[in-house]
């Protein structure tokens, strides 16, 4: 489904939180939004390749990486398994690599930056918690949206105005 976030916003602004503006946009969608799915990491992208391998249908998966811009916690084979799953896209706060491929990939990502490291496997990392980065609380179960405007939070689900 396509959105637009400032129509989003002017159509619900008592619903609407807007995450600072420090996201671009890597992924092959240019927007994307669902319910909330959280992962709370740091350096160690484990929890985020369990997640991608389930279904996510009508997801977006919200990645707290601590903002760390010392490697990437997604790639292209994570992204493509992501994409295969179903998952609308993946808001990170952090960074994602092999961005060519990731613009190709029909999945929704917004990131910090890109770098070519990868992460370390140790199996750390927590799963549905609450998130807050980027002056926005994150609670799974709650709607995400996001565009090359930006990227807004709903405790309730959103229908794009006509």
């Amino acid at each position: 489904m396509h959105y637009s976030t400032p129509d989003l916003c002017d159509a619900y602004p008592e619903h609407v939180r807007v995450l600072e503006p420090m996201f671009s946009n890597f992924g092959g969608r240019d927007t994307f939004g669902g319910q909330i799915v959280t992962v709370k990491c740091f350096e160690d992208n484990s929890r985020v390749k369990e997640q991608v391998e389930l279904p996510g249908q009508g997801k977006v998966l919200v990645v707290d990486g601590g903002g760390s811009l010392r490697c990437a916690l997604l790639g292209d084979m994570l992204a493509e398994k992501a994409a295969h799953n179903g998952w609308q896209g993946l808001v990170i706060y952090g960074c994602v690599r092999d961005v060519d491929a990731l613009a190709q990939t029909d999945l929704g990502v917004q990131a910090l930056a890109s770098h070519p490291l990868r992460t370390e496997k140790r199996g750390l990392g927590d799963l549905n918690v609450v998130l807050n980065f980027a002056g926005v609380t994150f609670r799974p179960g709650e709607f995400i949206y996001a565009d090359n405007n930006g990227v807004i939070v709903s405790a309730v689900e959103l229908s794009q105005p006509e």
